[in-house]
C-alpha cells in the first residue's frame, strides 16, 4: 500500500486542495491519501487561524464521500509544536502494514526544506511529492542542498510545463517526484478576507465548507 500524507493548516479547505490531492493520487498511483491538519500553536494567539477542531471538522466534510481520502488527527491532538519528522515516524510505526510513504508538499514550501528539523532523517523515511504552486518556480530547487544536481533545462521544462514529471532519486534510497499540476489560483488568505467582508457563495468554498464556516462565525473578525 501507497499512502501520501497532505499535511498543512487547512484553514479552511478548499476545492484546490481536494483537486491537488486528486491529481497527486492519480499521476502517483496513491491508494489513499491522508489530510494532516496541523494544531493550535502553542502559548500563541493566532487571530487567523480558526481552532483546529474546526478545522478539523471542515476536512472530515469535505472528504466524506471519497473513500480513498482519509484524515489523521495525530497534529491537530497534539499540545506542542508538532514537525513533519516526529508525524511520518509516529504514522509508520502505527501503520507497519503500509510498505511506501510519501509526504505531499507544495514547491513553496519544499524550497524551505532546509530549515526543517532532521531533514535527512525525513528524506530517508519517505519519498516526496512536489507540487507547482503559483508564484514558485522549479529551477529554484537548483538552490536546495539536500537535492542532487539536476540539470537546468529539466527543471525548465517543469517550469513551463514541457515536462510534467520528474522523478529524482536520492542517496537515502527514496525519491523526490517532482508534479507540475494545472494551475489552480484559489488561496486560503483570499477566501478568508472574502469571508470577512461578507462575500457568500465563493466559487472554490464547497457550499457544506461554507455554510460550516458562516455558521460557526469563522474568519468573520480579527486579522486575515
Amino acid at each position: 500500500m501507497h499512502i501520501g500524507l497532505f499535511g498543512g493548516t487547512f484553514n479552511p479547505i478548499h476545492c484546490c486542495h481536494l483537486q491537488i490531492a486528486e491529481q497527486v493520487q492519480s499521476a502517483c498511483k496513491l491508494d489513499r491519501v491522508t489530510f494532516i491538519p496541523t494544531g493550535d500553536p502553542p502559548h500563541k494567539d493566532v487571530t487567523s487561524l480558526a481552532p483546529a477542531h474546526h478545522r478539523l471538522t471542515m476536512v472530515k466534510k469535505a472528504i466524506e464521500s471519497k473513500p480513498s481520502f482519509s484524515i489523521s488527527e495525530i497534529e491537530a491532538q497534539s499540545s506542542s509544536v508538532s514537525y513533519t519528522v516526529d508525524t511520518v515516524s509516529t504514522l509508520q510505526e502505527e501503520n507497519p502494514d503500509v510498505t511506501q510513504w510519501s509526504f505531499i508538499i507544495g514547491l513553496d514550501a519544499f524550497l524551505e526544506l532546509h530549515t526543517w528539523k532532521n531533514i535527512q532523517h525525513l528524506l530517508g523515511l519517505c519519498h516526496f511529492i512536489v507540487c507547482s504552486r503559483p508564484g514558485s518556480d522549479f529551477s529554484n530547487i537548483a538552490s536546495v542542498t539536500c537535492m542532487p544536481s539536476i540539470p537546468l533545462p529539466s527543471l525548465q521544462n517543469l517550469a513551463n510545463e514541457t515536462t510534467q514529471r520528474l522523478d529524482v532519486p536520492l542517496s537515502t534510497s527514496r525519491n523526490v517526484t517532482l508534479l507540475a499540476l494545472p494551475p489552480c489560483e484559489a488561496s486560503a488568505s483570499s477566501i478568508r478576507k472574502d469571508i470577512q467582508h461578507g462575500r457568500t457563495g465563493l466559487p472554490w468554498l464547497p457550499p457544506d465548507i461554507e455554510s460550516y464556516i458562516l455558521h460557526h462565525h469563522l474568519y468573520q473578525n480579527g486579522l486575515i
